[in-house]
């Protein structure tokens, strides 16, 4: 097979992301809703604004916009975890990040695999936020166990999934068949089934120890949860989400809001109850619920550099010892308002943001930059005063541990979960997923440090063309 017959992972990808949308859609008709929702902010939203419309022009990314996608998925053991990675290496999506959402009373640890370059994320951005269950936190030791061997029989990927997975690592790549066969194979692992591992009575149980926990082992496959669009104001989306016949939950997770959006906003509806059919004793089935799949919308802004992310925990504590936020929103006013006093200490300017060190940005030529041949290298800050460069910030591209904790629990319900021990564990989870985890800051860092030396390189190259 010659290596240009592949078809790129990009566009592998690309079209497992179209195929996700299309199964969610006709299994969750409240997504299409939300979509169209999101289409119409979108639109509203860059037709106020030139600036931003401008800004996301001049980075490349307005396109990806309607086309940008993250899913969640719940997985059951490490080998789930060992193989689901392999297959997101065939799409060209990679482990970013390690997530402990034990701190938040949820009982799973986590990384998103997504795309890494910037040729990649232009692309197509679809990111899967993948959490694996920690049994580990199951104080109920037979039920532990129990759970485990449930788990221990289940097979969540097509011997198909799993032949051209192999395939595609034998030979370096996949051609056009089997690319869509690998497509087809892998989305069933994603597909929800109404038939349930187990009895009622063992779903009870899992369930009372935590409704995630029961999520997870009780059925044929990690079930997409979600999957959620990008919105550039999610302020209104909130607002008028209601007007769609859809129920917000009662606060938008993350920081509050901003002229200069920073890290991540999240909001969603409730999850739906489903008809479950459970195993009886008898050998047949017994109708009964299951409540797990929801709709989420998100607001991305600039990735921080450590000393930002820094001051944004050190803020999002503070609001939250001034005012922790209810499951059932019922303080939802008083949580907002605190929140937005206490973020005034961070800057809302992409020039005060870039001159404290808080944001990563991406530098590119002006056109008056374009035409400029300098006799040498100048320090960056003078080529921006003069107007040869401007900065625009870098999008980021991953999760933040108390948002993705929140969207879950507001999805639970507001007894859904036990106090669990803060118990972090990444070098256990980089076992069970069998690479490490990439470093968001460095892979950041990399892009904006890439952006200026090509800058610089292109100034000076002009002159020495004379």
């Amino acid at each position: 097979m010659k290596e240009n017959s592949f078809v790129s992972a990009d566009d592998i990808r690309s079209a497992f992301s179209a195929a996700m949308s299309l199964m969610y859609r006709e299994e969750v008709p409240a997504y299409g809703t939300l979509m169209e929702l999101v289409a119409r902010v979108n639109g509203e939203t860059l037709s106020a604004d030139s600036t931003l419309k401008e800004r996301l022009e001049a980075t490349d990314s307005l396109e990806r916009i309607s086309e940008e996608r993250h899913g969640a998925i719940r997985l059951g053991t490490p080998a789930e975890l060992s193989m689901m990675r392999r297959v997101f290496a065939v799409m060209g999506m990679y482990p970013v990040g390690y997530y402990d959402l034990s701190t938040a009373g949820v009982p799973v640890h986590s990384t998103a695999f997504r795309p890494v370059g910037d040729a990649a994320l232009k692309r197509n951005p679809f990111r899967v936020f993948t959490s694996l269950l920690r049994l580990d936190l199951i104080a109920d030791e037979a039920l532990r166990a129990e759970a485990e061997a449930i788990l221990k029989e289940r097979r969540i990927f097509t011997s198909g999934a799993v032949d051209l997975t192999e395939k595609a690592e034998r030979d370096g790549g996949v051609d056009k068949a089997d690319a869509e066969r690998f497509v087809a194979e892998v989305l069933e692992t994603f597909r929800w089934h109404d038939e349930a591992n187990v009895g009622a009575d063992m779903y009870e149980r899992l369930h009372d120890a935590h409704r995630l926990i029961a999520d997870v082992v009780s059925f044929k496959g990690p079930h997409i949860n979600h999957l959620t669009p990008r919105t550039l104001d999610i302020d209104r989306v909130q607002a008028l989400m209601p007007e769609y016949g859809i129920a917000p939950k009662a606060v938008v997770e993350g920081p509050p809001t901003r002229k200069c959006p920073v890290l991540l906003r999240q909001t969603s509806f409730k999850a739906l109850e489903e008809p479950v059919s459970f195993r009886s004793a008898d050998g047949g089935w017994r109708t009964g619920s299951h409540t797990a799949r929801f709709g989420e919308i998100e607001q991305r802004g600039i990735a921080l550099t450590p000393k930002g992310r820094g001051l944004y925990d050190r803020l999002l504590d503070e609001s939250r010892k001034i005012v922790r936020p209810a499951a059932d929103g019922s303080n939802a006013r008083e949580y907002e308002a605190a929140l937005t006093q206490v973020f005034e200490a961070f800057p809302d300017s992409w020039a005060e943001i870039r001159q404290a060190g808080l944001g990563y940005f991406s530098y590119s030529l002006t056109e008056k930059g374009r035409r400029t041949k300098l006799p040498g290298r100048r320090d960056l800050n003078s080529l921006i005063a003069d107007g040869l460069i401007r900065f625009d910030p870098i999008v980021y591209e991953d999760f933040l541990p108390v948002s993705a904790a929140g969207i879950f629990q507001s999805n639970l319900g507001d007894g859904a979960q036990q106090e669990f021990e803060a118990s972090p564990n990444q070098k256990r989870f980089e076992t069970d997923l069998g690479v490490a985890v990439l470093n968001e800051f460095d892979h950041y860092a990399g892009i904006e440090q890439a952006s200026i030396e090509g800058c610089l390189k292109a100034l000076t190259a002009a002159m020495a063309a004379e």
